[in-house]
């Protein structure tokens, strides 16, 4: 395999070859693309004791994917980290350092809470790329019919999304699979429609077989997901990826939530400018 030298093309990479690793080196490539920033400065040691595997692992995962050593696979998460604003990095660290010394009390909790919600917004705004957004916009405003779904911690934005575009005068359907009509639901879905599914994990079973099943049947599938591993990736014609952090209890949807506003706003754009201007009368 030849290394890649930018960090798009190395999450690809670790994409593929996710599936024939050990269950060690999967740990690494999850750690990898959850917590990119952390990987870039950490050392061989941190980075596999936060993994929980031995330091030879981690020169194992750099050589899977084509790099001589650890080192030289690190280089390319550290370009990525240059690119983000160093003014950005600095806002984050200050609300950190303000937490409270750790207090639990609400006005701690929210000061915490805010500070995560930037470095998520932050992280949103660097993993989504234009092509990718466009692409779900124009397929979203083309579309006969829109289908939604989501289950579980994602169920909110699929809400969200069918109320907004419906507002948009787009005809919207939200998939909630009451009564355990989802599948009857799925079999009136047409190559003329979208479906719109969101899963974060763990991934919600029915909302992958209701994406797999749709692209089957030629069906454009988007996805709002959290990991280039997330098994609603394959089916998807166009997905959007956030950079979401498993570990942490209590996981945020202001990142998908943003993401799903800027999707609703940028197809209302859209359809305005295909809509010509009615003439002035003289």
């Amino acid at each position: 395999m030849q290394a890649a030298t930018n960090y798009e093309d190395l999450k690809g990479a670790i994409a593929s070859a996710y599936p024939d690793m050990s269950k060690q080196l999967q740990r690494i490539a999850r750690f990898a693309l959850e917590k990119p920033h952390d990987l870039a400065l950490g050392t061989v040691a941190a980075v596999a004791e936060a993994t929980e595997v031995q330091p030879s692992a981690m020169i194992r995962f750099a050589n899977a994917l084509g790099y001589r050593g650890f080192s030289d696979m690190q280089q390319v998460f550290r370009g990525h980290l240059v690119e983000r604003s160093a003014s950005y990095r600095e806002r984050i660290d200050q609300l950190r350092v303000k937490q409270l010394n750790g207090q639990r009390a609400p006005a701690g909790v929210l000061h915490q809470l805010v500070g995560d919600s930037i470095a998520e917004l932050g992280h949103l705004e660097e993993s989504i790329p234009e092509s990718a957004l466009r692409a779900a916009v124009k397929l979203i405003a083309g579309a006969e019919r829109i289908h939604v779904l989501a289950q579980r911690r994602a169920f909110p934005v699929a809400a969200y999304l069918a109320y907004a575009l419906g507002q948009l005068e787009l005809k919207t359907h939200l998939l909630d699979g009451a009564g355990g009509m989802l599948r009857d639901n799925l079999h009136a879905i047409d190559k003329r429609d979208v479906l719109l599914v969101a899963s974060f994990r763990s991934y919600s079973p029915e909302v992958v077989e209701a994406a797999e099943s749709c692209a089957k049947r030629g069906v454009a599938v988007i996805a709002i997901t959290d990991s280039p591993l997330s098994p609603v990736v394959p089916p998807a014609k166009v997905c959007l990826q956030l950079a979401d952090d498993s570990s942490k209890a209590f996981r945020s949807l202001v990142g998908p939530l943003c993401l799903s506003q800027a999707l609703v706003m940028s197809t209302g754009h859209a359809l305005a400018e295909k809509t010509p201007a009615k003439k002035a009368r003289p």
